[in-house]
């Protein structure tokens, strides 16, 4: 099996032990997408998380809430530039709340 964004050979086990689920379910996908390498997967995510900043952001929290409790995510949660760890808007949403640091990514501007 390949990943059908990129090609990249991967295994996927289709069942209750997948790896791609310890990913948040928020995507609206269908069979026709197939499936996804890690990094494609978790790009879509971010993709889709940017997507819907212009939803309420009490809307966006409404998806986050589910995940608030779930580990971080390289590629999603957070990057690491330049030696610093710097985190995105999933995990601002995830969070609930602004901490008041000025985040570049802070989805409570």
């Amino acid at each position: 099996m390949s990943c059908s964004n990129c090609g990249k050979a991967l295994t996927c086990s289709a069942d209750q032990s997948c790896w791609c689920l310890a990913l948040p379910n928020i995507l609206p996908l269908s069979q026709a997408d197939g499936c996804l390498c890690r990094a494609c997967l978790i790009a879509k995510l971010k993709a889709h998380v940017e997507a819907i900043s212009t939803l309420p952001i009490a809307e966006q929290l409404a998806l986050a809430q589910p995940y608030k409790h779930s580990d971080a995510i390289e590629g999603l949660d957070y990057e690491i530039e330049n030696g610093l760890l710097v985190m995105h808007r999933w995990a601002h949403l995830k969070r609930g709340s602004c901490c008041g640091n000025g985040c570049r990514h802070c989805p409570y501007n």
